[in-house]
């Protein structure tokens, strides 16, 4: 079947914004039952034969997320301060979104990332909220995450997971010698490791070849379809239903209203950079953390609450290395493949808020090594940094904490007074500073990853500063989830309080970031507001 395409002047029953992980999955549950959808992406439409493994093109060169030179933001720590221009937040730009190029940890959130403040009570400087809803409300829409996109792992294997309704579809990825170290070293210690669950598949799946372990896979499309994007997992679905048109290069900077408050399409700028209105009877907004709030106020929407870019919640974790006596070449195959939640909830008895999830890895590529990779007490050139390059590289493994960040009402997305992007729209201004509890947890992580690399065998130890951080690719938060249209932005459907018909569905609404592995529960989150959607659609509710 031939895609369908519509004219702009067409009345659609949905226009989603954004064709990532959550955006990826409203279209295809929309489309497939049986509603015209028309998906708006800024990036390109890339397939898997168009994807590379040139280091230079995709991480220093911006090839799939957002460029700093087109796209520039602001950053300031605190709102009496002016902001600077600097690029501090980072998110996919094409169609799949971060799924097509994330490192595909899955994490669930845990039963108690729902209802921390009514397990800690409140945490002074912090705003900490338990979510409207449950984790048992959200497990099944976990479940179908997991067996649509094609997940691989171990039920069971983490003492520490929610209740689940089934096991994973597809086992394990095969385990690394950096994760044979790290649970050597862990069960040493006394801890929990277990298999990591990914969004790569172990074994072909509904028509998608199983991973042939190339090792490009954190920051890069996949070649084979086997990481379990939307790209390649969902959004070919909606199309061949012949009622969704993905549309790509389109640059949205109005949700359009009508004299109602009722939501009636979107205004973007085509590949041409032509300004085009796409009618629609429901706009989904699923832009991620950052460019949500931001076409939210561009659009002067869904802020009565004063809450809109509120609440901005980052990544906060550590790295660790250790230098291993014998060769590990951890450049092959995916990234992760053991983790560890050992200390992921929080301990009142550790006198701050927060916890982490650890994981064994070494992520960085040749290039981005040999820049940035060596311990600094090494020759950073020259002869002798030439050859550590080669020993350190290929004997190297580390672990990296995913940490607690707790929402701050200063930390926000704003729209910059002053900078302009290629499209002459305002640009994004970052507030960010860390609460003190972050950095407590991060510090108390990274003592824990010590300990373990060091239980491991490594030869030589070194870590990451402890510091503020200033960079994210997880955004989180700043449209966050609530009963009461006083204290929050969407409700429990990811319906806009103020908007009948505008529907928020990404990182935004998330009330807690769990330990920033967001996408699992994102996902989750989109099919069960799609399945509403789609329900309220049907009664004539939206």
């Amino acid at each position: 079947m031939s895609p369908v395409r519509y004219r702009p002047s067409d009345l659609v029953d949905f226009v989603v914004i954004g064709a990532g992980a959550a955006g990826g999955v409203v279209a295809k549950e929309l489309a497939t039952s049986g509603f015209q959808v028309v998906v708006l992406e800024q990036g390109p439409y890339l397939r898997a034969k168009d994807f590379t493994h040139d280091e230079v093109d995709v991480l220093f060169r911006a090839a799939l997320i957002n460029d700093p030179k087109k796209q520039p933001n602001t950053f300031r720590r605190t709102p009496n301060e002016t902001a600077k221009r600097r690029q501090s937040i980072e998110y996919a730009r094409l169609v799949g979104g971060g799924s097509v190029h994330f490192t595909a940890n899955y994490w669930r959130f845990h039963p108690d990332d729902f209802r921390e403040r009514s397990l800690l009570d409140a945490i002074p400087g912090a705003d900490l909220q338990d979510w409207p809803i449950t984790y048992d409300e959200l497990e099944p829409y976990y479940t179908k995450a997991e067996w649509e996109l094609g997940i691989s792992g171990l039920a069971g294997s983490n003492p520490f997971d929610g209740p689940r309704s089934k096991p994973y579809p597809l086992p394990p990825m095969p385990v690394k010698g950096s994760g044979v170290l790290f649970e050597r070293g862990a069960r040493k210690l006394g801890y929990n490791p277990f298999p990591a669950p990914v969004a790569v598949l172990s074994r072909p799946y509904r028509g998608r070849s199983a991973c042939v372990h190339c090792g490009w896979c954190e920051a890069f499309g996949c070649e084979m379809n086997a990481k379990s994007s939307t790209l390649a997992a969902l959004l070919p679905l909606a199309e061949s239903t012949g009622r969704c048109e993905i549309r790509p290069e389109s640059y949205v900077r109005k949700i359009e209203t009508g004299p109602d408050g009722r939501v009636t399409g979107a205004i973007y700028f085509d590949r041409e950079g032509r300004e085009m209105r796409q009618r629609a009877r429901a706009v989904v907004l699923c832009a991620n953390g950052a460019e949500t709030p931001r076409l939210l106020l561009m659009s002067g929407l869904a802020n009565s609450s004063g809450l809109v870019g509120k609440y901005l919640m980052f990544d906060g974790g550590l790295f660790a290395y250790g230098l291993y006596e014998h060769m590990l070449n951890e450049y092959k195959s995916i990234v992760v493949t053991r983790v560890l939640h050992d200390f992921y909830a929080s301990d009142p008895k550790r006198g701050f808020y927060g916890g982490g999830g650890l994981d064994s890895r070494m992520d960085m590529y040749p290039a981005t090594f040999a820049l940035n990779g060596m311990p600094k007490d090494e020759p950073q050139w020259g002869a002798e940094w030439k050859r550590g390059v080669g020993r350190y590289y290929t004997h190297t493994s580390g672990i990296l904490a995913h940490s607690s960040c707790l929402a701050v009402e200063q930390n926000s997305i704003s729209l910059d007074p002053d900078l302009k992007d290629a499209w002459g729209l305002p640009a994004i201004r970052v507030t960010f500073r860390n609460h003190p509890d972050d950095l407590k947890a991060m510090r108390f992580l990274v003592d824990r990853q010590v300990e373990i690399l060091q239980a491991s065998g490594a030869t030589k130890i070194w870590s990451d500063p402890v510091e503020e951080v200033s960079y994210s690719r997880h955004l989180m938060g700043t449209c966050r989830m609530g009963n009461d249209p006083r204290t929050s932005v969407v409700d429990r459907w990811n319906r806009a309080h103020d908007v009948r018909n505008l529907f928020i569905v990404d990182g935004s609404s998330l009330v807690t970031c769990g330990r920033q592995q967001p996408t699992e529960t994102i996902q989750a989150l989109a099919y069960r507001a799609a399945e509403h959607m789609a329900e309220s659609a049907r009664r004539g509710e939206i």
